[in-house]
């Protein structure tokens, strides 16, 4: 058998890719896989915390921690039959402790992805699928068979009588009944419509049983996978060409509502009333030259959702809220209600301008007063730089920083790309892109970020992160002969005698 692929560092197996016969993959499913409980502590003795009617004493581990450059420090843990302790309060006499699946049996991260490497068959996907521990994913499959589907799959409790939202006592009250089995959770085998994607989002059919759907109350708003069914919904038949395309593509649906929300705002401000032309005329790709990028990214990730919460919200719940989600904040500005006051349409086109005339200025101090010079590239850059080596070593940080770059899309398109509120430097997305075509292996394309060598003195340390910036690929030849027909260096590893 042979296997390519991409994988955790420092795990054995492949996360995704593909062997002889089937291509592989994954996202993030949302299972909620962890709670805290809290525990009352015995006045006497704080080392043990109630259970049932009586104190049950906690695991307590003393460690020695090096320190570079100091002593020792001597460390200690203390655990509860559920998990660490992660905190205490010692004045109310309580102590805190997680639980998650990531302590059961099996759930060792990414571990389980051995079992798809041998798979060749959907039934070999859905047992590798039903072993699944953590973290808790969407795999998705393709087989030569022309068999395709996706699976949610990890390890996820059952709470008879909670929902996991918020702590609970640790007395034994609130205890986990098992986990699900692999069958509950959903799946999708050859959907009627030819394909299928996920995106992260809420993905749970309709018809799921209501006491399943406690698998997860928290999921990624809808707008990367509404454009990515834009895309497929409006093409019969998808080339590699065509898939590249998609999952680099840099269309921020979510976009078109608040755009389509400022469009009949006008203000005697030249600035603002040239902000709300760009955005207007904005066809919603977030390109690296686009002005409108960056105006609607700063107004709507740093200022309107602020704006909206303090507006609508009590202020002792300002500090938790935030920014609150920015989809919930376009679904009540798009349908003002009382919570904004007598005049709430008034109110609504209040919080639009005010809003957007703090990001225009934050935007002027951040990048001038010309506004023809905001373009998001300039904001919107990948970096890469080693902790450890700018820890252990500044000339040797140096030598193995790369960047920046400018890079499109944003964090709502299928080319997710998010960033850092405060620097706008990019902050997570994929580092790893793969297209598969199942079958003619040999016509695959990847790219991996920042190269495919951990040396940097070697010229494939960073040689693809300009690729990747751009969302370009490279060949992923899987075939000996193409292979090694495209070998620039061979490693012979040959076992002791």
């Amino acid at each position: 058998m042979s296997l390519m692929g991409a994988g955790e560092p420092a795990l054995p197996g492949v996360s995704f890719g593909h062997n002889d016969d089937a291509a592989f993959g994954l996202t993030i499913f949302g299972i909620d896989q962890e709670d805290l409980y809290v525990y009352e502590l015995n006045p006497a003795n704080p080392d043990e915390y109630r259970y049932g009617v009586g104190w049950e004493p906690m695991r307590v581990i003393h460690e020695t921690i090096p320190v570079k450059g100091e002593a020792p420090r001597e460390v200690e843990l203390r655990f509860t039959r559920h998990g660490p302790v992660i905190d205490e309060d010692a004045a109310h006499g309580h102590a805190f402790a997680l639980r998650s699946v990531w302590q059961a049996t099996g759930s060792s991260g990414y571990m389980e992805a051995s079992w798809l490497t041998h798979a060749k068959t959907w039934s070999d996907f859905i047992a590798a699928h039903d072993h699944w521990g953590a973290p808790p994913l969407n795999l998705v499959w393709a087989d030569e068979s022309g068999t395709v589907g996706w699976a949610g799959s990890g390890l996820t409790p059952v709470r008879p009588n909670w929902d996991g939202l918020l702590p609970v006592p640790g007395d034994g009250r609130y205890e986990w009944q098992g986990f699900l089995r692999g069958e509950d959770l959903p799946s999708v085998k050859n959907p009627a419509k030819g394909w299928f994607a996920t995106a992260n989002e809420m993905n749970l059919p309709a018809g799921y049983p209501a006491e399943a759907r406690r698998v997860s109350f928290e999921w990624n708003d809808r707008s990367r996978i509404d454009r990515i069914d834009e895309v497929l919904g409006a093409n019969a038949k998808v080339s590699v060409a065509d898939s590249m395309a998609l999952q680099t593509d840099s269309h921020s649906a979510i976009s078109r509502r608040l755009t389509a929300l400022a469009a009949p705002l006008t203000s005697p401000d030249p600035r603002m009333a040239r902000a709300l032309a760009l955005l207007r005329a904005w066809d919603h790709n977030e390109t690296t030259d686009s002005v409108a990028t960056t105006i609607y990214e700063v107004w709507s990730t740093k200022h309107l959702g602020k704006a909206a919460v303090q507006a609508a919200a009590p202020q002792a719940a300002w500090t938790l809220i935030g920014a609150g989600s920015l989809d919930a904040v376009l679904f009540h500005l798009e349908n003002p209600g009382p919570e904004l006051g007598a005049d709430p349409v008034a109110a609504r086109d209040h919080i639009l301008l005010a809003s957007l005339t703090d990001a225009l200025a934050e935007l002027e101090q951040r990048l001038g007063p010309d506004m023809t010079a905001w373009t998001w590239g300039r904001l919107h850059q990948a970096k890469f730089v080693p902790a450890i080596a700018t820890r252990a070593d500044p000339a040797l940080a140096a030598q193995m920083s790369l960047g920046p770059l400018p890079v499109p899309g944003g964090p709502s398109s299928p080319k997710a790309a998010a960033y850092d509120l405060k620097t706008f430097e990019l902050s997570h997305g994929a580092s790893v892109r793969m297209v598969m075509d199942v079958g003619a292996w040999d016509n695959s394309v990847m790219v991996n970020t920042p190269g495919e060598s951990g040396d940097p003195a070697s010229p494939h340390y960073g040689d693809l992160f300009p690729i990747w910036a751009r969302g370009g690929y490279v060949p992923m030849l899987f075939s000996r002969a193409a292979v090694e027909a495209a070998a620039e260096h061979v490693t012979a590893l040959t076992p002791a005698p």
